[in-house]
């Protein structure tokens, strides 16, 4: 077995669980769900297959609609696309009354992306345990954190 197959699974739509997702919506009140499709959006706008929009790299997101939810593709290079545009979403309107995008992503502190785009500019915190993923058989191989931008 590959170190490669201990980390992937192929699928790159796991849904968040419920109480998770309740929880943080209790706080920010989400508006769009930015990465998702027919079966594992959390709001009723999302961007995806099905969604209001099919591609959500390929679309500004709204700064002033409220804020987003983000649990992003998995797949590093995807994973990475979704986290700037993210980061690129809020970034010029750093205020009380700017959107935020709350993200779900793997606590893999030892990347690129989390020195340069998440430690310095995200509001981290790291979930205790590894996380269930909604539907998946069993915890998932990794820590994950919330990151809000």
């Amino acid at each position: 077995m590959t170190l490669d197959a201990c980390f992937s699974s192929g699928k790159d739509d796991w849904e968040t669980p419920d109480d998770l997702f309740n929880d943080l919506d209790a706080i920010y009140r989400f508006t769009i769900d930015a990465a998702a499709n027919q079966r594992n959006h959390k709001v009723d706008r999302w961007y995806g297959p099905g969604g209001e929009v099919e591609d959500a790299l390929s679309v500004m997101w709204p700064r002033d609609e409220g804020n987003i939810w983000l649990n992003p593709p998995y797949s590093r290079g995807l994973q990475a696309q979704f986290v700037k545009k993210a980061y690129d979403a809020v970034r010029p309107a750093f205020s009380p009354k700017s959107a935020r995008v709350v993200c779900l992503l793997p606590a893999r502190t030892d990347t690129r992306l989390f020195h340069e785009i998440i430690f310095p500019y995200g509001e981290i915190t790291f979930l205790r345990g590894r996380l269930k993923f909604k539907g998946a058989p069993s915890s998932a191989p990794f820590p994950s954190m919330i990151v809000v931008f």
